[in-house]
C-alpha cells in the first residue's frame, strides 16, 4: 500500500518516514490483496504535542485514526494499534453479515463509490447576519444500515454521520449522544 506522508510544522526525516512505512506495513496482513488506494499520513507538532493522523480510503469504508502524545514514535504506534482494531472490528462485522445473509453482494455496492471522501471543497460566504460558511463538503452516499453507519462514524472519529438508509432509501443521520449512546435522525 502506498502512503503520502506529510509534515505540518515538522520536517519528515528519513527515519520518521521509514518508521511510518514499517509500522503501517503491519496492516497489509489483514488484506487479501494490497489496497490500491493511497493512504494519507499527517505528522504535526503543536505546542510540544505530537499528532499523527492516518486516513486509508477503501471501497465502501474509510479507516481513520488519530493520536496525540509527547512522542512522535509513540503516537505512530498508537495510531497503528487503533487502525488494527478498526480493521478487525470491520472484518468481524462483514463476517457476521456474511454468515447471516449468505452473500457478500448485499454488503457492497456494485460500482465503486467515494464514500465519505470529499468530492469537492469550496469556500462560501454568507453576508446576511455575518454568518460564514468556511467549508462545503460534497460526497456520494453509500446505502447502508444504521449499524454500519455508526461503525463508519466511529471509524472517521466524528460525532455524527450522514448516510442513505438502505431500508428506507431516505437520508438519515446517526450521532453520538452525551451519554455515550447513539441517536438517529430520520426524515418525516
Amino acid at each position: 500500500m502506498n502512503y503520502s506522508i506529510r509534515g505540518q510544522q515538522i520536517e519528515v526525516t528519513d527515519a520518521l518516514n521509514d518508521y511510518v512505512d514499517k509500522k503501517l506495513s503491519r496492516l497489509e496482513k489483514y488484506f487479501d490483496a494490497p489496497p490500491t488506494s493511497e493512504g494519507h499520513v499527517t505528522l504535526n507538532v503543536i505546542r510540544g504535542l505530537h499528532t499523527v493522523e492516518v486516513t486509508i480510503p477503501l471501497t465502501g469504508v474509510v479507516l481513520r485514526a488519530e493520536d496525540k502524545s509527547d512522542d512522535m514514535y509513540a503516537s505512530i504506534d498508537a495510531v497503528v494499534d487503533k487502525l488494527e482494531r478498526q480493521i478487525r472490528k470491520h472484518k468481524t462485522k462483514i463476517n457476521r453479515k456474511f454468515r447471516q445473509e449468505g452473500s457478500l453482494k448485499t454488503l457492497f455496492v456494485e460500482e465503486p463509490v467515494d464514500g465519505p471522501l470529499l468530492a469537492d471543497e469550496e469556500e462560501n460566504e454568507l453576508s446576511d447576519d455575518d454568518l460564514e460558511v468556511v467549508r462545503t463538503k460534497r460526497f456520494t452516499f453509500k446505502p447502508m444500515d444504521v449499524e454500519e453507519a455508526i461503525l463508519q462514524m466511529n471509524m472517521v472519529g466524528h460525532d455524527f454521520f450522514v448516510f442513505s438508509n438502505v431500508d428506507t432509501r431516505e437520508v438519515n443521520v446517526v450521532y453520538k449522544r452525551n451519554d455515550g449512546k447513539y441517536g438517529l435522525i430520520e426524515q418525516t
